[in-house]
């Protein structure tokens, strides 16, 4: 299982990464393995729009279950991932390269302190690993 130590993770299976104020997030490897074969992503937002951390932003649609996404940081929306989002998109990607081909949105962090409530990649080893 892929846990790159220069991320933050949530609870929830999300993953940012961490580029000036730019948080990049997606799911884990944890994730996307526990889903399986992910058939479908879906973002309830624009690029533009104002997200608050932990607000579901939208979700996941596997063969075993769908799952919601949820923003680990506030700020705005400044780009989506269309290579794996919509109709259009190669959902695919998340499993394949979750980290980095099968990122799902970016946001313009308003707040860098809600970072501290995110986990560092030995504390997310150990919530999966039990």
């Amino acid at each position: 299982m892929e846990i790159p130590k220069d991320l933050y993770y949530t609870e929830e299976h999300e993953w940012i990464r961490v580029e000036g104020d730019v948080a990049i997030i997606g799911i884990t490897d944890y994730a996307q393995d526990a889903l399986s074969d992910i058939i479908y992503v879906e973002i309830n937002y624009e690029v533009g729009a104002i997200i608050e951390a932990f607000e579901a932003f939208g979700s996941v649609e596997a063969s075993k279950q769908a799952a919601d996404l949820y923003a680990p940081v506030s700020g705005e929306i400044i780009g989506i991932n269309t290579d794996v989002v919509g109709d259009e998109g190669q959902p695919e990607l998340v499993n394949q390269s979750p980290y980095e081909d099968g990122w799902m949105i970016k946001i313009r962090m308003s707040d860098k302190s809600e970072l501290d409530k995110l986990m560092p990649a030995d504390a997310y080893r150990k919530m999966i690993e039990g």
